[in-house]
């Protein structure tokens, strides 16, 4: 009971630091001759969400022995303005109405102003995090390079019933995973740390964002309302998702055909039969077996440091991925 209230506290104070450095930021920009393009960005900006990325950054920072977490609270905020952006531009693309339980951006002012104010929020992450050294710096463009080649891949492959693990691995390492571990890596740089805790923290994030994008595949399927989004949204915008991408692998003949069928002319009448043909060919379980094994190795790269409250911290976060479709 002690050590998940110290968790908590440190998860809270770690979020507080996230969010009065990103409110400073608006504040900033909304008094001086951004203000206008910050006013229409900021509506989602504080409009909620889980503040993974940034809040993985202090903690990472903290971990590998960082001494003064004003030292990298910048690129913590530079981590969420870009993650930000993305969904905005995700948002128009995907045709979605809301984000973070209001109104996506496009929806309420109209799609020039959204593909604006995502615009804006790249650039103002990148003139963050552009304080740093020239390291960081091309740490920081080479994810936004791969999340943008994810995010074609992925269009490239949508309704394709070839798609193939291989495939949906570089999308999640570029889109979601990405991310996650370059925020984690940076922060050790930053920090000071060795190489081998560079790595090390690197490849916890790599390990941390591909589960956490499985998990989200999965809780797709089942409209788990932790989501913030309709069930079957995946499914509708005919995103290859590893369930289905595992089902039409291992099926064949008229199972096959089935699956096919299904995803070719789906409605939400049809949920049942696409239930019945992921569990027919345990592709739940596939999925549940590969988010347990990238969550085993994430926690494998956490216990190379030394035992100490923030590494609970981390290993709780890491265990609470495992957890969210349990």
């Amino acid at each position: 009971m002690a050590e998940s209230l110290l968790e908590n506290t440190i998860l809270i104070e770690r979020r507080m630091e996230v969010e009065d450095a990103l409110h400073s930021v608006i504040e900033s920009s909304m008094n001086g001759p951004y203000s206008h393009a910050m006013g229409l960005a900021r509506e989602i900006l504080l409009a909620g969400g889980k503040r993974i990325r940034p809040i993985l950054t202090l903690l990472a920072y903290d971990l590998v022995g960082g001494k003064d977490r004003s030292d990298v609270i910048d690129f913590a905020v530079a981590t969420e303005l870009i993650h930000t952006a993305t969904l905005i531009h995700d948002d128009i693309y995907d045709g979605a109405k809301l984000r973070r339980g209001v109104q996506t951006l496009h929806e309420k002012h109209g799609l020039d102003h959204a593909i604006i104010g995502g615009d804006f929020l790249f650039v103002m992450g990148f003139g963050i995090g552009g304080r740093y050294d020239e390291q960081i710096v091309r740490i920081m463009a080479d994810t936004c390079a791969a999340i943008a080649s994810g995010e074609l891949k992925q269009l490239q492959h949508v309704s394709d019933l070839s798609t193939t693990p291989e495939d949906y691995y570089e999308i999640v390492r570029g889109k979601t995973a990405g991310p996650f571990s370059s925020a984690c890596e940076c922060a050790a740089i930053i920090a000071g740390a060795s190489e081998s805790e560079i790595e090390s923290m690197r490849e916890f994030g790599m390990e941390l964002g591909i589960a956490f994008q499985l998990v989200d595949d999965l809780l797709d399927l089942t409209g788990d309302e932790r989501m913030g989004k309709p069930r079957g949204t995946d499914v509708h915008e005919g995103k290859m998702t590893l369930p289905i991408i595992h089902a039409l692998t291992l099926l064949h003949g008229d199972a096959r055909r089935k699956l096919a069928d299904v995803l070719g002319e789906f409605h939400d009448e049809r949920w049942d039969e696409l239930e019945e043909l992921l569990e027919s060919g345990d592709s739940f379980g596939y999925c549940n077996i590969l988010i347990h094994n990238h969550l085993d190795r994430a926690l494998g790269h956490l216990h190379r440091f030394p035992e100490s409250e923030v590494r609970d911290v981390l290993e709780s976060i890491t265990r609470q991925v495992m957890t969210r479709n349990d």
